[in-house]
């Protein structure tokens, strides 16, 4: 992992993408290469603090593309949630359901999940009668930290604390304000922490051990 002082645009714009660099403690990063590094998705370790290969599993702080799902109940919640995202300049990847026949939550959970697992979304929501469901099938997908948040105070510390990339919720549970706050506050913290994101490799060496 290449190590620097200090980073520059010019020294963004030539960094492998994806592949994270050292930064020395002290270390500064310019405003400009700060916007080219999150383009390029290269994270900048601290020297002393979390690996590299533990700030990758912290989720994106710079979100830009969600996915979302919801069974028959949420129908009307989530098509709410895809206009206020579209509203903040972020791709949506609407996933359904559009109709009033009922859907198994688990598959809905899994719609979702499987895109933000394999990069291709940076963030996951899932909507179900009360969210808890999702949040459990959601969570058995390797890479995947889902919550169910009900209020701001559970979606900001999912976020901070967690590391969650899928946010669940319970359309029966919150109004559509309530669910447009809990979404912006939820997308809007990031986790930055060492000490919580070195608790994230813990969570993945659980993942691997697999079926006793």
């Amino acid at each position: 992992m290449k190590r620097f002082d200090i980073i520059t645009e010019s020294d963004a714009r030539v960094l492998p993408r994806g592949e994270p660099v050292l930064l020395a403690r002290g270390g500064h990063v310019t405003p400009l290469a700060q916007d080219t590094l999150r383009e390029r998705r290269i994270a900048v370790v601290q020297e002393g603090r979390a690996s590299a290969d533990e700030a990758l599993l912290a989720p994106r702080a710079d979100i830009r593309t969600v996915a979302i799902a919801s069974d028959h109940t949420g129908v009307k919640l989530r098509q709410a949630l895809v206009v206020f995202l579209r509203g903040r300049g972020l791709a949506v990847q609407d996933l359904g359901t559009d109709g009033t026949d009922p859907v198994d939550y688990p598959d809905v959970a899994a719609s979702v999940a499987d895109p933000v697992a394999r990069g291709d979304a940076d963030a996951g929501i899932v909507i179900d009668g009360a969210g808890i469901g999702s949040a459990i099938a959601a969570n058995k997908v390797n890479g995947v930290r889902a919550v169910m948040a009900p209020n701001e105070t559970i979606a900001r510390y999912s976020r901070e604390h967690n590391g969650a990339n899928v946010l669940a919720l319970g359309a029966t549970l919150i109004t559509v304000d309530e669910a447009k706050t809990i979404v912006a506050t939820w997308l809007t913290t990031p986790m930055r922490e060492p000490r919580y994101i070195r608790r994230l490799a813990k969570i993945r060496e659980l993942e691997r051990r697999g079926t006793p």
